[in-house]
């Protein structure tokens, strides 16, 4: 009985032991929807409720939101890498790469929200997060309720920031197909995703140097009367500085998140060369006629290609950290 007895109590502990490691060795946990629901229930709420309150002062609050977790979520993953504020230690994060500085705008607004949700529970809900219930909620008032999805949660914040990191995944405006595929798949979506998701430029404005160079200054399919009418709003030497100002992306419903971006690409009336682009082969070409005709196509993909890329390297369970202010790291 004694030598049964030793023999149970070896297997116990080592089945401890594997417990232990297993569990050192995967600190990862899903994302899920309804992650806050116990620890901060109306953490969604008060999100959603910022984000109303700021795209009814002004529509480009919430394109803003959308294209951030765009620009977060491709470089280190969804982790509010973006968000970090130069340091003495780290004095060129991402938001000062050219990808990012000066057209990426919302910071305020996220710090905004950063200070409502930490109000109603301190310490709880990551800045990776509130960027990716922002976009949602903004994909929701844009689209007047068009776009309607569920996003789940559980992401933390990244600790580590570096200007030359968007560089190597935010493709410009006025790449080609290709490029623009590769960048997608390197992330884990792909050609579909690529097309769905372009059509968020149906929102939101441009600075003219994103687009004169290779769209008004050079031979480009164009529309002529968008061209004449760009060229009137935009110096011929638009720079990334200076005079530089900017352009409704979608002249025809520039506040509305809806399939009249891919009418657009088929009508020639697009700002950028990537937009472009989607015409240049015969299966993402096939994708924009199905968006711009078939009601509501858009939309339900839309919803799960947000989705997909929300979860783009996120970082759960030990990993990253809860940032008590979205512009800094917490100190250890």
């Amino acid at each position: 009985m004694a030598t049964v007895a030793a023999k149970l109590g070896v297997l116990m502990a080592c089945a401890l032991l594997l417990l232990a490691v297993g569990c050192q060795a995967s600190p990862f946990w899903p994302l899920e929807v309804g992650f806050y629901h116990d620890k901060c229930p109306q953490a969604e709420a008060v999100v959603k409720g910022v984000m109303e309150k700021a795209i009814s002062q002004n529509p480009g609050n919430g394109a803003a939101m959308i294209r951030m977790l765009f620009h977060d979520c491709f470089v280190e993953g969804c982790d509010a890498s973006v968000l970090l504020d130069p340091t003495p230690f780290s004095p060129t994060p991402e938001k000062l790469s050219p990808p990012n500085d000066p057209s990426l705008r919302g910071f305020e607004l996220i710090d905004a929200i950063k200070d409502a949700v930490e109000a109603a529970c301190p310490g709880v809900v990551s800045c990776a997060d509130i960027v990716a219930f922002a976009a949602r909620d903004a994909s929701c008032i844009l689209s007047r309720g068009k776009v309607n999805f569920k996003m789940p949660s559980g992401r933390r914040d990244g600790t580590f920031s570096n200007a030359s990191e968007p560089l190597k995944f935010l493709v410009p405006p006025a790449s080609n197909l290709s490029d623009l595929v590769d960048s997608f798949v390197v992330k884990g979506l792909n050609t579909e995703d690529l097309v769905i998701l372009s059509g968020a430029h149906t929102i939101g404005r441009s600075h003219c140097s994103s687009f004169v160079p290779d769209r008004l200054n050079a031979p480009s399919d164009i529309n002529g009367s968008l061209a004449a009418f760009l060229r009137r709003q935009c110096p011929a030497d638009a720079t990334s500085g200076g005079n530089d100002p900017t352009v409704m992306q979608d002249v025809v419903t520039p506040n509305k998140l809806d399939r009249q971006y891919y009418k657009n690409v088929l009508s020639h009336t697009v700002l950028f060369t990537s937009d472009a682009a989607l015409m240049t082969s015969e299966e993402t070409a096939r994708m924009v006629v199905d968006n711009a005709n078939i009601p509501g196509w858009w939309e339900d993909r839309f919803e799960k290609a947000m989705v997909k890329m929300a979860g783009i390297e996120v970082k759960t369970g030990y990993q990253g950290q809860i940032r008590k202010n979205c512009r800094a790291i917490n100190h250890y």
